[in-house]
């Protein structure tokens, strides 16, 4: 988060040229965008960052939007990652990745509950919902839907993460997410998020009582990796009447053994994956 922000980030060159040279600098500008996926990068930044001229950089960002790897907003001239690379990155997560390893123990959530399960990530200051997947209660809630983005803190998987992180990092998610919480959703300001999470901590689970539609609650845990940084959360949302308590109550001893499996799972591939020299991982 932020890793790109006021910092020079020069873009190596490869040792082709012409078209593979092209590709290199393209792939660099993608990543640097993906740095800052909720607020976007002007092309100053861009310019400053790569080390590469405006005319270069402004030329390789139209390819990238005209493949619909990036997006430009209108008003304030930021790039962000477009579709494609939403798809994309989705395409790789269930081959590779977390929704590959969370599949199973999502859908035994969704059985036992009977209500929609939820596996969700982080993306800088945003929680974005990666999977899920249907109870068998005919009545369901359709405020969460995959590739779903929200200021994290927002919903409840979503808030499971940010109470899960270290109070410095979570309380600068929240000062950087002041604007679009603001904007978005102002009944749901930074302070009431700390106040959230600060539950959320204390209960081991977080409960977003129809925070956001007030027809949807949720209940979720945080997922983490082996070095307990924040891998995602596991989440169980349900109709209000579904949700009442002591039913949910009852969902968090479910979320929680759902975790345990995902993190197990984790653990593994965290200790026989390679790791490269001067990883943090």
């Amino acid at each position: 988060m932020g890793e790109a922000r006021g910092a020079e980030v020069h873009i190596v060159e490869g040792q082709g040229s012409g078209g593979a040279q092209s590709v290199d600098r393209a792939l660099g500008l993608l990543r640097l965008v993906g740095r800052q996926p909720e607020e976007g990068v002007p092309l100053a930044a861009l310019v400053a960052m790569s080390g590469l001229n405006k005319p270069t950089v402004r030329r390789l960002m139209l390819a990238l939007i005209r493949a619909g790897m990036i997006e430009q907003e209108t008003g304030r001239r930021r790039y962000r990652l477009g579709q494609e690379s939403y798809v994309l990155g989705t395409l790789a997560a269930v081959r590779h990745g977390l929704a590959e390893m969370a599949g199973d123990a999502l859908a035994d959530l969704a059985r036992d509950s009977g209500d929609t399960a939820f596996l969700s990530v982080r993306r800088g200051d945003a929680a974005v919902c990666l999977q899920r997947e249907e109870g068998a209660y005919p009545i369901r809630t359709h405020a969460l839907m995959p590739g779903a983005r929200h200021p994290l803190g927002v919903g409840a998987g979503s808030l499971a993460m940010l109470a899960a992180l270290p109070p410095g990092e979570a309380e600068a998610v929240l000062e950087a997410n002041r604007e679009v919480l603001a904007r978005d959703y102002p009944a749901l300001p930074p302070e009431r998020l700390r106040e959230l999470a600060a539950r959320a901590r204390e209960a081991g689970y977080a409960l977003n009582p129809g925070l956001v539609f007030p027809d949807s609650w949720g209940i979720g845990v945080a997922l983490r990796r082996p070095d307990g940084g924040v891998a995602g959360a596991v989440s169980i949302a349900a109709v209000a009447g579904r949700m009442q308590p002591p039913r949910s109550e009852a969902f968090a001893p479910l979320l929680t053994a759902a975790a345990a499996r995902i993190e197990a799972r984790l653990a593994r591939a965290y200790a026989t994956a390679p790791q490269s020299e001067g990883s943090g991982q």
